[in-house]
């Protein structure tokens, strides 16, 4: 089940959005995966398509038909916010960052941190481990 709280804050995001309920068609699917009886009995995934812009969005990560529901609208949300934000959303910015860490360093970075590494090999070299004498 979910709280009322987290249902208000949905209809909300639905309503600035402007993501009317007779624009979602939906759909509810058996699960797959692990699950046993519950999943080969219960038509617990959940699938949304938005009419308006062809957004499909297909969820079944819970136990509860309820809460794939909640969860399913949310992710139609998100993809419907990125949509009409565009490179302004947070999903799409989060997306941009892992592309950048991913990209390939150029010749030039590569060698930068080659020789700074040298360096500071060059460096752990002078110290040298002081060993006492017997006298």
């Amino acid at each position: 089940m979910v709280r009322m709280e987290k249902e208000k804050s949905l209809r909300e995001m639905m309503a600035r959005l402007g993501v009317r309920e007779e624009d979602i068609v939906e759909r509810f699917i058996r699960a797959q995966g692990p699950g046993g009886q519950n999943v080969n009995k219960v038509s617990t995934c959940v699938h949304l398509r938005h009419l308006l812009t062809g957004i499909e969005v297909k969820c079944q990560q819970e136990r509860s038909q309820a809460q794939n529901r909640y969860r399913a609208r949310q992710l139609l949300l998100k993809k419907i916010e990125c949509a009409i934000i565009g490179k302004l959303s947070e999903e799409q910015k989060r997306i941009e960052k892992i592309r950048r860490q991913k990209r390939r360093r150029s010749r030039r970075a590569k060698l930068k941190i080659l020789e700074s590494k040298r360096r500071h090999a060059a460096k752990k070299l002078l110290r040298v481990s002081v060993r006492e004498t017997g006298d």
